[in-house]
C-alpha cells in the first residue's frame, strides 16, 4: 500500500489548490424554486467548497483554478469567494460576449427540502467558463512547482462538465504527480450531468481512468456504484444501519482495483426525511478500517456541501498528520456542522469542529 508523502508547509505557496468550477447558488429559502419571488446568492461549487472550508475554518492556505466570463455575474462570484479566502491568482477571465452566446457563468438554482419533500438542484451551467477550460490553460508546472502547492483536489463533478474538463484534470494530476503534490479526487456523481453524455456507463470510463491516477479517494454509495461500478456485496448491512462494517469489502475491493490509493473514505447517510438524517463515515487507510462516531437522527437544515465540507475536515487532519481516526473524525463533524447553516460552504469555526469531535452538545454557549 503506498504512504502519503505530504511536501513541507515552507516549500509550498498553498497547502492545496482546488480545480473545478464556482456557480452563482441562487436559493429561495424556505420557498420553492417556481413559486419563489426573491433569491439568496451564495457562491458554491464541490471542489470550491472544499478549498473555502479548508481556507475559512480550519486556517489553510487554498488557492482555485477555474474560470469566469468577465460580467457582473462573474465579479459577483469573484467577491464571495474573496469573502471566503481563497487565493483566487489561478482564475481565467474570459471576455464576456454580452449575452452569453459563447460563454457565460454558472447558475445553480437550489432547495434545501424539508420533512417528506426532498431537497431539488436545478443546474443551468452549460458552456459555462469552466466547462470551456483547455488542458493548457494554466501553467502546471508553476503552479505545482516553481510556486508550489501540498494537495491537489477535484472530482467528478468538473469531469462531467465537458469533453475538454476531464484532459484538464489529467494535466493538473500529472503536473501534481511530478512535483510530490498529494492527489485528492471526489467522485461526487451527479447523474444530471451525465445523462446527456452516456450516463453511469460514460461516468465510469471517466472517473476510472482518473481515479487511478489520485492517491485519497472520497465518495457515498452512488459514487462508488454510479461513477465506478463498485457495489456493496450482496446481503451486506443495509445502509440504514451505517455500519462500517458493510464498506470494508466494498473499500478493499476498490483499492485492489487502484493500487495507487492510499485513502479511501466514504461518507454514510441514512435520509430518515430531508431535516433528519444519520451521518457517519468510514475509511481505508492503507488496508485498515475506520469509522467516525455515527450521528443519529442529525438535524439539517440544507444538507448541500455536506460532503465537501467532510472532505475539507479529513484534509485538514491529514495535511496537519492527526492521524486516520482523527482525521476522520474532523471530517464527520464539520459536514454535520456545515449543514446547520444554509448556502453551499461551511459556516462552521475551527473552536466549534473541535468540541463535536469531543462530544459537545448543543448547550447555548453565553
Amino acid at each position: 500500500m503506498p504512504a502519503l508523502t505530504i511536501r513541507a508547509a515552507q516549500d509550498c505557496a498553498w497547502d492545496l489548490v482546488a480545480l473545478g468550477e464556482v456557480m452563482l447558488r441562487l436559493d429561495p429559502g424556505e420557498g420553492r424554486i417556481a413559486t419563489t419571488r426573491q433569491f439568496t446568492a451564495w457562491e458554491g461549487g464541490g471542489e470550491y467548497n472544499v478549498a473555502r472550508g479548508l481556507a475559512r475554518v480550519f486556517g489553510q492556505r487554498t488557492a482555485i483554478v477555474t474560470a469566469f466570463a468577465d460580467n457582473a455575474v462573474g465579479r459577483l462570484i469573484e467577491d464571495l469567494v474573496r469573502q471566503g479566502g481563497v487565493d483566487q491568482s489561478l482564475v481565467r477571465w474570459v471576455p464576456f460576449d454580452g449575452i452569453g452566446r459563447t460563454v457565460r457563468n454558472g447558475l445553480n438554482f437550489t432547495e434545501r427540502g424539508f420533512g417528506v419533500r426532498a431537497g431539488l438542484g436545478v443546474s443551468d451551467r452549460a458552456n459555462s467558463a469552466a466547462s470551456q477550460m483547455q488542458p493548457d490553460d494554466i501553467d502546471w508546472d508553476a503552479v505545482f512547482g516553481e510556486r508550489g502547492a501540498r494537495w491537489l483536489h477535484t472530482g467528478g463533478i468538473f469531469a462531467a462538465l465537458s469533453e475538454t474538463t476531464p484532459d484538464v484534470i489529467r494535466a493538473a494530476m500529472a503536473a501534481a504527480r511530478r512535483h510530490g503534490t498529494v492527489i485528492s479526487y471526489d467522485l461526487n456523481y451527479r447523474a444530471s450531468l451525465w445523462n446527456g453524455i452516456g450516463g453511469r456507463q460514460r461516468a465510469a470510463a471517466v472517473n476510472r481512468e482518473l481515479v487511478a491516477m489520485a492517491d485519497v479517494l472520497l465518495g457515498n454509495e452512488e459514487d462508488f456504484s454510479a461513477a465506478l461500478g463498485f457495489e456493496l456485496e450482496a446481503g451486506a448491512t443495509p445502509l440504514a444501519a451505517l455500519d462500517p462494517q458493510s464498506y470494508a469489502a466494498l473499500l478493499g475491493r476498490v483499492g485492489e482495483a487502484f493500487p495507487n490509493l492510499a485513502v479511501i473514505t466514504a461518507t454514510m447517510r441514512n435520509a430518515r426525511t430531508a431535516t433528519r438524517n444519520d451521518w457517519a463515515a468510514v475509511g481505508w487507510f492503507q488496508g485498515d478500517l475506520f469509522g467516525s462516531i455515527q450521528r443519529d437522527d442529525l438535524e439539517i437544515l440544507d444538507r448541500v456541501g455536506g460532503g465537501d465540507s467532510f472532505a475539507a475536515g479529513l484534509i485538514y487532519g491529514l495535511l496537519n498528520d492527526l492521524g486516520p481516526q482523527l482525521a476522520l473524525e474532523y471530517g464527520a463533524a464539520h459536514g454535520a456542522l456545515a449543514m446547520t447553516t444554509p448556502g453551499d460552504t461551511s459556516m462552521a469555526s475551527l473552536a466549534e469542529v473541535e468540541a463535536v469531535v469531543r462530544g459537545a452538545g448543543a448547550r447555548i454557549e453565553r
